[in-house]
């Protein structure tokens, strides 16, 4: 055998290794997946997943955040807002609990995210203090009423807009999170009412995918 043909011989067996590496990881993750399990945490995975528009939005501490700007890690997109007297304290303290029960390898890969679907009231500022309730890591994120709207229909959990002209005015608005993967795509759900115990057993599976 000559110097090239041992070359390509030593080449080809280290992508082999590398490829089969690689399969091996994913298949030994998809066997950890049990899809009613899943359902049974309230976590719905989509077949494929779907792209989500790159806008721009202002986080608590005034900065321009875009949607590309978040990739690398699992976000989960909750749409609510600070003066909603039920489901958002509610959901934002169950994913402060959530987070404290996942391993440190699974909280690293989480991000949770309140996105305002009241701008009007929602300024970073008013964000912030209102975050501050449920400890570091929480990021919010506000910005003009159409653009949150246009991200809110395309990650599937649409809201209805406040007459703002009211005074003490509610928004319409789900529970559900969304699920967006470390390569920006929309991943699925989980839905709310959240199980946090069953999410704390699950959800590390699913937070190791990329």
């Amino acid at each position: 055998m000559t110097r090239i043909q041992k070359t390509v011989f030593i080449l080809v067996a280290l992508v082999a290794l590398v490829i089969g590496l690689t399969v091996y990881k994913v298949l030994n993750t998809e066997q950890q997946l049990d899809p009613a399990e899943l359902l049974d945490a309230g976590i719905v995975l989509l077949p494929q997943g779907r792209d989500v528009p790159d806008l721009t939005l202002t986080n608590q501490n005034g900065e321009a955040v875009s949607m590309t700007q978040l990739e690398g890690k699992w976000n989960l997109l909750f749409f609510g807002y600070t003066f909603c007297p039920d489901i958002c304290p509610a959901t934002l303290a169950e994913l402060r609990q959530l987070r404290g029960m996942l391993p440190e390898a699974a909280q690293q890969r989480m991000q949770p995210i309140l996105v305002s679907v009241d701008p009007e009231r929602d300024t970073p500022d008013q964000l912030k203090k209102y975050l501050d309730y449920f400890g570091a890591g929480f990021i919010g994120l506000t910005g003009p009423l159409e653009q949150i709207q246009a991200l809110a229909n395309a990650v599937g959990v649409p809201f209805i807009p406040a007459d703002t002209s009211k005074e003490d005015y509610t928004v319409d608005h789900g529970g559900n999170l969304a699920l967006i993967g470390p390569d920006g795509r929309l991943r699925g759900f989980i839905r709310a009412p959240m199980r946090t115990e069953k999410l704390a057993e699950q959800l590390p599976s699913v937070l190791a995918l990329e």
